[in-house]
């Protein structure tokens, strides 16, 4: 594959030499996040293709030991949240890493999604109160909450509307969730939690929809281009019988958010969906300053909320490599292979157990995981790229 063309102009006699060959290097922040077999796997493999893409040589897992001629770019295994570790390796902005970086931990997580629980109520260094005012319109009802005093109150508080439901916030693909219909309910989970973790990551309790369909709408970043898509997640069977993430439909085309609405043949709530998730990432970047991401999606759930009513908010964000970074490698390459090719298709794919794989998939992971059983993970571009 060519690499993606430099933009600068040539020069036919530099003045000064050209700086050395840039690296590609995958980065492992957290021993216990995203780093099972699978992950490896997934992300050793997506970060070869953007090294194609980029021109780059990809030389495995960062070193710290290592003398790297100029600073690598990063494919990192979670949201940096070190921003004094980001700058130290040369991480200064979009064009130095598949992923982002936030000023303050809890930015990372389905924390900052909600308010606290009152003026009064505990929260971490460097929350910002005005973010939960942006993105009210673009979130369903819910809490933050930093003590199992203030998840019980909150919870009663949203009991009075309706079911709630109990996210840890760091874990992923629906896992650990509660669903709590009663006050009785609710404090017997929120009993069960560990009070130090809670008061260090939080706890947020939501508005519970039943029967949600879950969107993702994103956009990446690498070198000139910019690809934004939307589409929609499916669940799927684990291997111990719980339901996650199962892979997602997506549409990607060339452009940021505002491309994507552009289309005037979206259904109303997908528009509602990217509309909000747009909004979410504004306010981010309003509110954190020091935000800064080359790869972002956001989940955006409708269904039925509290009294019945349809309800659609942002869930959650992710900027590092996720379940739609298959399809967000495939797009890039189908436009890179054809820059006159504006829009792409591309589902992704994780099934648990022995199942077949299509010959014409493209296979990040397969094999037996430690933790998880068998797994496959691939992506299927599609040669058509309907309208919604």
């Amino acid at each position: 594959m060519n690499p993606i063309a430099d933009s600068r102009p040539a020069a036919s006699k530099p003045s000064t030499p050209l700086p050395p060959p840039r690296s590609l290097v995958t980065w492992s922040l957290d021993p216990d996040a995203y780093c099972s077999a699978h992950e490896h796997a997934t992300r050793n493999d997506l970060a070869r293709r953007l090294a194609a893409l980029k021109g780059c040589a990809y030389a495995g897992a960062y070193d710290d030991r290592y003398p790297y001629a100029r600073a690598p770019y990063f494919v990192p295994s979670n949201t940096v949240t070190d921003p004094g570790a980001a700058q130290g390796l040369g991480i200064a902005g979009v064009h130095d890493l598949f992923g982002g970086v936030v000023p303050h931990a809890f930015i990372a997580t389905k924390a900052i999604t909600h308010p606290v629980a009152g003026p009064e109520a505990p929260r971490p260094a460097g929350w910002c109160p005005r973010f939960a005012a942006e993105i009210a319109s673009s979130v369903l009802d819910g809490f933050s909450c930093f003590s199992r005093e203030e998840a019980r109150r909150a919870g009663r508080t949203l009991l009075a509307s309706g079911v709630v439901r109990i996210k840890p916030v760091r874990a992923t693909g629906g896992r650990g969730q509660v669903v709590a219909r009663s006050a009785r309910a609710l404090d017997r989970c929120v009993d069960a939690m560990d009070e130090a973790d809670i008061a260090v990551h939080g706890l947020v309790l939501e508005e519970n929809l039943e029967r949600p369909a879950t969107y993702s709408v994103g956009q990446v970043i690498v070198e000139r281009m910019v690809v934004s898509y939307y589409g929609q997640q499916r669940l799927t069977r684990d291997g111990a019988g719980e339901e996650v993430y199962g892979g997602s439909d997506l549409t990607l085309v060339r452009g940021d958010f505002e491309a994507l609405l552009a289309d005037a043949g979206l259904s109303p709530p997908l528009r509602h969906a990217i509309d909000q998730a747009r909004r979410y990432h504004r306010a981010v970047v309003d509110c954190y300053p020091g935000f800064f991401a080359s790869r972002m999606n956001y989940d955006v759930a409708q269904g039925t909320g509290h009294g019945g009513a349809w309800r659609s908010g942002v869930l959650e964000q992710s900027w590092r490599v996720g379940g739609a970074s298959g399809a967000e490698i495939a797009a890039l390459e189908s436009f890179h292979a054809d820059p006159g090719r504006e829009r792409v298709r591309a589902s992704t794919f994780e099934v648990y157990g022995a199942a077949p794989v299509p010959a014409e998939a493209l296979v990040s992971y397969q094999g037996v995981d430690p933790q998880v059983g068998p797994l496959a993970k691939y992506t299927l571009l599609h040669s058509h790229a309907d309208s919604p």
